[in-house]
């Protein structure tokens, strides 16, 4: 049923032009509410599909397309009385005047639209009218630029003469900073950034307006003001003018709202507007009101919610009816707000990809959150200026009074969590995207951001390349010499040395167990290159670097990481810290050398208590997760005491873990296939973790962890993120030629790097020759294809080129 007050409206029939984007459901949710027969004029059809009651395709951008294909709809559609014509979308307010003049509809009409549209020709309007305005110019020139930086007073606005935001609006402080900011919007004014652009690229200059900025949102019919609501701007984030948020009512003093109301009724009438909503922008100055621009429709994003929970006033219901020709009785405020809202924007300090995104489930259930709207969602890339104008989105809070709202406000802020990892010349975040669950990425440093991009492996003659006399530096134990990851050490080196030998490549074995001889039979060998799959010398792993170190000594070329790098990834602690400095999500952490050192007492529980410098889960069992102080000390003791190993200390992180196994170097990297592990089928009381027994001991219960290559059912969104992720760790910490990226994901989709393995074993079955089988390598390619990346690192470098500090 419709209520009485909107029965008028039921079954009328209005064109609107340009649906916009998504943001503007809404708006189309209410002319369906009010019970409208809505014909859309649009470049095609979309997500406003079920709004819509019959579309009229046409590209928006050329008008006279537009024109023709409305005029083909009513001649060929007589039963159809389209009764007026609206747009919500500024980039085609020039339009709709257009089609209200040939149809003659209710409207604005074109010669008023084009002067107010055009920025420079609105003040053009203002100085022929006696209106307050700056002191202005058009930019074409150099000789434009001279006139500015020696006839105005600084500091001045550049600004696009269209546009409907503050996209490319810069202020310019000093007269030597002019130049580059010309510079800076003519080479990178883009109509995809802000579409209104695409009706003319010009640009102007205008003395800076000192003063409070507002927004006066008018409904005008017949040329009476049937209503005005004025609504106090936060001052934005300059040089670019980032708009930051909003309070309404306005708590400027009266007279000077009643100024700058009178300045808007002027302007109004003597362009000879007679109806609309309007969006007036104004600044209330030291000199009086002043003019910024004249908005020919309802304002954006959140203008219509705060203005109908204020006053009461439905904006596009009275949008419609003037349209429409629905006659509409003066609007009296009443003496007192119905609630006092606050609007803010959230923004980020520098563009990059969203990284980390909370916000407090029952947020919305607040009764004081008026309206909250998040447009990007974890892996998202987000641009600020000057690359861009984007936001996360936007939150409008009410209170009983201003500062109540604002105390309401303050509230929501601390709710909201968000991070974006930082976009960096050597960084690869939001530069690589997955056609799907199987496609590796690839990267192009050359790019800021991609919606896609060609997948490219590079394609090698091997004919040379197996010419080479390979060596495998490797662990070798007899049978009954050690356990499970003893017998796993023999068998990667036998089974790679088996696989090149069927391919072609002499082959050599060096077992690293028999040192300091195998050091002589190195030195001694016309071994060409060294596949090191190394993991100990004198029997522990501490040691694992300086086989690496050995090559190097013997200037014979090696696969895989430098010592540096493979030192530092034992050393838990450290890359931890490496991770806080370079920004890489990780669990909340600390450590201790001894019992008495001092632990974070901000760390929450449960907590997972590792050995700080071992590998393959040794001295991690079921009970490293705690969930107190003492069996965190319990814990601790058998780290520190036991294994004589310093302990870190992670928040354990409830969720799904994912393998991120990754081919290459630098800019030419391969990220194969993302593993995911899920833990939600095992047994009560076992935590959700890969434990020692779970990988070397043929316990049962681990056998219930669900292994997914590739993982099912996960967004694109949050493979790209973690894919993103786990390339910068890889590259911060130095990685060459192949590596393994733990991460966990959180109940939220936020990924947090555990470790980075920087030489996992790549034996058959195991994680990256099993991911690589998905992308066509078999065993005998994936290994091929390490040596050709080693190859590739050391060609055309300088001796000991490996071991620099890497670019990030």
């Amino acid at each position: 049923m419709k209520s009485t007050e909107n029965a008028v409206l039921q079954g009328k029939t209005i064109l609107l032009v340009n649906t916009g984007n998504i943001k503007k459901r809404f708006v189309l949710q209410k002319l369906k509410k009010l019970g409208l027969q809505v014909i859309a004029l649009n470049k095609e059809k979309n997500w406003a599909q079920p709004y819509v009651d019959q579309w009229i395709l046409a590209n928006t951008e050329d008008h006279q397309e537009s024109l023709s294909a409305v005029g083909h709809f009513l001649k060929t559609n007589p039963h159809i009385k389209i009764e007026g014509v609206i747009t919500f979308w500024e980039d085609d307010v020039i339009l709709t005047s257009k089609i209200s003049d040939k149809f003659r509809w209710i409207g604005i009409p074109y010669e008023i639209t084009k002067n107010v549209r055009n920025k420079y020709k609105f003040r053009d309007f203002c100085r022929e009218n006696n209106i307050a305005s700056p002191q202005y110019r058009l930019l074409k020139n150099g000789e434009d630029l001279d006139f500015v930086r020696n006839e105005f007073s600084f500091p001045v606005v550049l600004k696009p003469a269209y546009g409907s935001s503050s996209a490319y609006v810069v202020k310019v402080e000093e007269r030597d900073e002019l130049e580059n900011a010309f510079h800076y919007i003519r080479n990178n004014l883009s109509a995809q950034i802000e579409s209104a652009l695409h009706e003319g690229s010009d640009i102007i200059a205008e003395e800076y307006i000192e003063g409070d900025e507002v927004d006066i949102d008018i409904l005008l019919q017949n040329g009476k003001v049937k209503f005005y609501s004025i609504t106090d701007n936060f001052k934005t984030r300059e040089p670019f003018f980032v708009e930051a948020g909003e309070s309404i009512p306005s708590s400027l003093p009266i007279a000077r709202q009643e100024e700058l109301f009178a300045l808007a009724e002027e302007t109004l009438e003597k362009l000879n507007v007679q109806n609309g909503c309007i969006h007036f922008e104004a600044k209330s100055a030291k000199n009086g009101a002043v003019p910024i621009e004249v908005n020919l429709r309802m304002g954006g994003d959140e203008v219509y919610s705060v203005v109908k929970g204020v006053w009461g006033v439905d904006l596009i219901e009275n949008a419609v009816k003037i349209a429409l020709g629905l006659y509409i009785p003066k609007i009296r405020k009443p003496a007192q707000p119905k609630k006092y809202i606050i609007g803010q924007y959230f923004l980020s300090e520098h563009s990059g990809i969203v990284s980390k995104l909370d916000a407090d489930g029952d947020l919305k259930r607040q009764k004081y959150i008026e309206e909250l709207q998040i447009h990007k969602k974890i892996g998202d890339p987000i641009l600020v200026p000057p690359e861009g104008f984007e936001y996360f989105g936007w939150v409008t809070v009410s209170g009983e009074t201003m500062m109540d709202a604002q105390n309401n406000m303050n509230t929501v802020m601390k709710d909201v969590c968000f991070e974006v990892s930082r976009f960096h010349p050597a960084s690869s975040i939001g530069k690589t995207v997955r056609k799907n669950h199987f496609s590796a990425a690839s990267i192009n440093k050359n790019i800021l951001i991609r919606s896609a991009k060609i997948e490219k492996i590079r394609k090698l003659s091997l004919r040379n390349q197996r010419n080479l006399h390979i060596g495998i530096a490797c662990n070798e134990y007899t049978e009954g010499e050690g356990g499970s990851v003893e017998s796993e050490l023999t068998t990667v080196g036998k089974n790679i040395e088996e696989a090149l030998a069927e391919r072609g490549y002499k082959v050599t074995f060096f077992d690293f167990n028999k040192m300091p001889d195998v050091f002589e039979e190195l030195r001694r060998s016309n071994v060409d290159f060294i596949f090191n799959v190394c993991e100990r010398i004198n029997n522990t792993s501490l040691l694992e670097p300086h086989a690496a170190a050995i090559f190097d000594i013997l200037q014979i070329p090696y696969s895989g990481s430098s010592p540096f790098t493979l030192a530092l990834c034992i050393d838990k602690i450290r890359v931890k810290k490496i991770f806080a400095y370079h920004g890489i999500p990780t669990p909340k952490w600390d450590y201790a050398y001894t019992m008495d050192d001092d632990l974070n007492d901000a760390l929450k529980y449960p907590i997972i208590v590792k050995p700080a410098n071992t590998d393959n889960s040794i001295g991690i069992t079921n009970e490293s997760v705690v969930t107190d102080k003492k069996g965190l000390l319990r814990q601790m003791e058998k780290i520190i005491i036991g294994l004589g190993s310093p302990a870190l200390l992670e928040e354990f992180i409830e969720g799904d873990e994912y393998d991120v196994s990754i081919l290459g170097n630098e800019e030419d990297l391969l990220v194969l296939p993302l593993s995911r592990s899920i833990f939600s089928a095992m047994p009560e009381g076992y935590w959700h973790i890969y434990p020692f027994d779970s990988k070397w001991t043929p316990d049962p219960v681990y056998k219930k962890i669900i292994v997914q290559k590739p993982p099912k059912g996960i967004s694109k969104r949050l493979a790209s993120l973690i894919t993103e992720i786990s390339i910068d760790t890889y590259n911060i910490l130095g990685c060459h030629d192949y590596g393994r990226v733990e991460i966990r994901v959180d109940k939220n989709s936020n990924p947090h790097v555990l470790e980075l393995n920087p030489n996992p074993s790549i034996n058959i079955g195991d994680c990256l020759p099993t991911v690589a089988k998905l992308v066509n390598m078999d065993y005998g390619d994936f290994l091929e294809e390490i040596i050709r990346s080693a190859i590739e690192r050391y060609k055309n470098r300088p001796p000991y080129y490996h071991l620099q500090t890497n670019i990030i």
